[in-house]
């Protein structure tokens, strides 16, 4: 395991990752300073944290600060697990796609909007050892952090806790509240969702969420999609096993869609992850943040 390459006990470490769109006309530093840009850059900022290491545990943003021309992100990590999975998705690539998916969805910019990044451990530049996954953690665990978060980063915690609370739901009173739902929309714990097609988004959530529960979700799936019935979830549990959890699950979701195409709707995944006692999986994949 990676933590034994490390110290004993309690293992921290800190890390910052610098941020510049290459999009023309796309400020990341210049919306962050803007009083209304802040919250949206910061909430795609954590999103992205939250797909790439694996949930809301095992690290906290400390600081967002300007290093003109980059947006400057100071995350602290508590958990080895945590750090090293966020390590992996970003030698892949996927913190960048992670990144310009909701930033397109929070900013409204267009699909081709793309961002360059850069990670630091101190005076260590990452990038250049990223194929050294221990290396690379020991140069976090070596970068503690020197502050303690930003009373601008607890402001927008809050603001963030509290959009994704929002108001009170209301019990349904009558059971013609349930065919008021439209045609488009789905129902998930009392809320009413717009259904759509299942979005590269929301294949690298359920990805680096689901864990050695994928097989569960793929037999739930399989009840209404051919291409996963019979063997075929053994058979990609084979095909990919060298490649890992992530992988097993994302080649199955790919399936899903591949097969299903314009049926292969967000509510069925939902549907499946509920089957599967996977419902704060399926709460973060519909943007629905628990509190921290």
């Amino acid at each position: 395991m990676a933590d034994k390459t490390v110290d004993e006990g309690v293992w921290t470490g800190c890390a910052v990752m610098f941020l510049q769109s290459l999009f023309p006309g796309v400020d990341l530093l210049a919306l962050y300073k803007d009083q209304q840009g802040k919250f949206i850059i910061f909430k795609v900022i954590k999103l992205t944290l939250r797909d790439s290491a694996g949930g809301l545990g095992g690290y906290e943003i400390l600081k967002v600060h300007d290093a003109e021309p980059f947006l400057g992100v100071e995350v602290k990590f508590v958990d080895v697990a945590a750090c090293q999975q966020f390590l992996e998705s970003y030698s892949s690539g996927a913190v960048r796609q992670s990144l310009s998916q909701h930033a397109c969805r929070l900013l409204a910019v267009p699909q081709d909007f793309t961002v360059e990044t850069q990670l630091k451990a101190g005076p260590q530049n990452l990038d250049l050892c990223l194929d050294q996954l221990t290396v690379c953690l020991q140069h976090i665990h070596l970068s503690q952090p020197e502050r303690l978060r930003d009373d601008e980063i607890d402001h927008l915690e809050q603001q963030l806790q509290s959009q994704a609370l929002g108001p009170a739901p209301q019990p349904p009173t009558v059971t013609q509240e349930e065919s008021a739902i439209p045609s488009n929309c789905f129902k998930f714990q009392n809320r009413v969702f717009e259904d759509r097609i299942l979005t590269p988004a929301d294949v690298q959530s359920f990805s680096n969420g689901v864990g050695r529960q994928w097989k569960h979700v793929g037999r739930a799936l399989g009840k209404s999609c051919r291409a996963l019935k019979g063997p075929a979830i053994d058979n990609l549990a084979y095909e990919y096993e060298r490649e890992g959890l992530y992988e097993q699950a994302y080649q199955l979701l790919s399936r899903f869609i591949q097969a299903e195409g314009r049926a292969a709707k967000l509510s069925r995944l939902v549907r499946a992850l509920e089957d599967s006692k996977l419902t704060s999986l399926a709460e973060n994949i519909l943007d629905m943040q628990p509190r921290e």
